[in-house]
């Protein structure tokens, strides 16, 4: 296998229930915002020899990727580079909508693009690396103040103001381990040993607001059910409470939303035994009136 194989293996969350809701068409056109390696566009596009996609990713490098994976697939998809909540399909409107939320397999086990400290890594944190802002800008810059909020509202992290004070007095930064064992350092004995490592949170909030992510999220939700066709599904697979609220209440409050899913759909044991990065996954599923 080679390095770029490695570094793009990914399994697709949910495989299963999302052909089952996107009830995929013959003819049928459908619109990937988070490509990542190409998981459920593969599924879409292996379930019938007629179904066309739109596949939007950030990370060019997933985009790269995907051109040469699905080179035999040339006729039946498109690519566009940028945030899904900057898209604006003209004249098409798609049988179904698929989102998987959150960081891609792929970028994870890239040390180098900063997103987990179980590898050593510049502290970037970027999904698009053409934009400027970095994680370690934040870390690096920030007021002690503005630093514990993010983290707290980002990353739900309850020690907040104690990571944020021990970042302020060990900066400057710049790996993704200097400032993991920082974080883990300054928290209690405890609290180093529970069931994630103690850095999980902070590194979340600043990959959020890195990407910012909710603010996108967001303003995807509200204009992403327009670019549906009547009776037209969009599912979205999200892995943690703040997106997952975020989902809930676009769904129930946009007018030209059904909800299908009343409670979110989550991997069975078997698939959170095969693939552990599908535990915290929640599936959500509405259609357009």
């Amino acid at each position: 296998m080679s390095e770029k194989e490695i570094n793009f293996f990914h399994e697709s969350v949910l495989p299963q229930e999302i052909i089952e809701y996107l009830n995929i068409v013959k003819n049928g056109h459908y619109l990937d915002v988070t490509l990542g390696a190409g998981g459920h566009t593969n599924l879409i596009l292996s379930h019938n020899d007629t179904v066309k996609v739109t596949a939007i990713d950030r990370d060019m490098e997933a985009l790269n990727f995907a051109q040469e994976k699905f080179k035999d697939y040339k006729e039946r998809i498109c690519f566009w580079h940028g945030n899904f909540a900057d898209y604006q399909p003209i004249n098409i409107q798609f049988d179904g909508i698929i989102a998987d939320l959150g960081v891609s397999s792929p970028q994870l086990d890239q040390g180098e693009r900063g997103f987990s400290f179980r590898h050593d890594g510049d502290l970037d944190m970027r999904m698009d690396r053409s934009q400027s802002l970095m994680a370690k800008d934040i870390v690096n810059r920030w007021q002690e103040k503005p630093l514990a909020d993010l983290i707290y509202l980002y990353g739900e992290e309850r020690l907040s103001r104690r990571i944020a004070k021990a970042i302020i007095e060990n900066r400057p930064f710049s790996t993704t381990l200097e400032l993991a064992n920082v974080i883990a350092s300054c928290v209690p004995h405890k609290y180093r040993y529970g069931k994630i490592h103690p850095a999980t949170r902070t590194f979340q909030a600043l990959r959020i607001k890195v990407n910012e992510e909710l603010a996108s999220l967001e303003k995807f939700l509200q204009c992403a059910p327009s670019w549906l066709k009547p009776e037209g599904t969009i599912a979205v697979i999200s892995f943690h409470s703040l997106e997952d609220r975020i989902v809930k209440n676009q769904f129930r409050d946009h007018p030209l939303l059904k909800i299908v899913t009343k409670k979110p759909i989550i991997p069975s044991i078997e698939e959170q035994r095969l693939n552990a990065r599908s535990r915290s996954a929640k599936l959500r599923v509405a259609i357009r009136n």
